[in-house]
């Protein structure tokens, strides 16, 4: 597996070797040793999420802050989106810059997110299987968001914002400069 940081320090695009003959493919997703050393910090994944969406359904821009901030690995098993990370470290010369990648079945990358990063998604096929590693549990009362279209981020979703399916929490959160970080 190829690791490819990128501008916004800490944050990596996972290449995998992929091994296919015509039975099909295999690859290694994960490999803890590895990826400790590739990150620099050791990661301890507790919890496994999944989610199905279809063509629009924006999900995002979700963090969690304190004892409950959470680094995630994500991928698609089926389809493809946009993954988007937003750096919410105050200290960090990409403070409020985002990374745009796109994530499918087809090219199996993975995107490793690191705590203190606002991260969501849009599907841009008609479906999707989004599938993603966390470092720590779900913590209600730690959670906070920021309004996917808020124009200081600047995002280029891919797709006509009428177009865009959000939930209603979604669409009230705040903009970058009033979140709660």
């Amino acid at each position: 597996m190829t690791f490819i940081e990128t501008e916004l320090k800490g944050c990596f695009i996972l290449e995998p070797r992929i091994f296919s003959d015509d039975r099909g493919y295999f690859m290694e997703s994960f490999n803890k040793a590895r990826f400790d050393e590739a990150v620099g910090v050791p990661v301890n994944f507790v919890q496994d999420n999944q989610s199905f969406s279809t063509k629009g359904v924006l999900r995002g821009l979700h963090y969690q802050i304190g004892a409950y901030a959470q680094a995630k690995l994500v991928r698609v098993l089926n389809g493809t989106v946009l993954d988007i990370a937003v750096d919410l470290r105050k200290r960090s010369a990409t403070f409020g810059q985002h990374l745009a990648v796109e994530l499918s079945a087809e090219n199996k990358k993975q995107m490793y997110i690191p705590k203190g990063f606002a991260h969501g998604f849009v599907v841009l096929s008609d479906t999707a299987d989004f599938f993603y590693k966390c470092d720590n549990y779900y913590d209600k009362a730690s959670e906070g968001g920021i309004f996917y279209a808020d124009s200081t981020l600047a995002i280029d979703w891919k797709l006509p914002m009428d177009q865009l399916i959000v939930s209603e929490k979604d669409l009230v959160l705040p903009s970058l400069n009033n979140a709660r970080l």
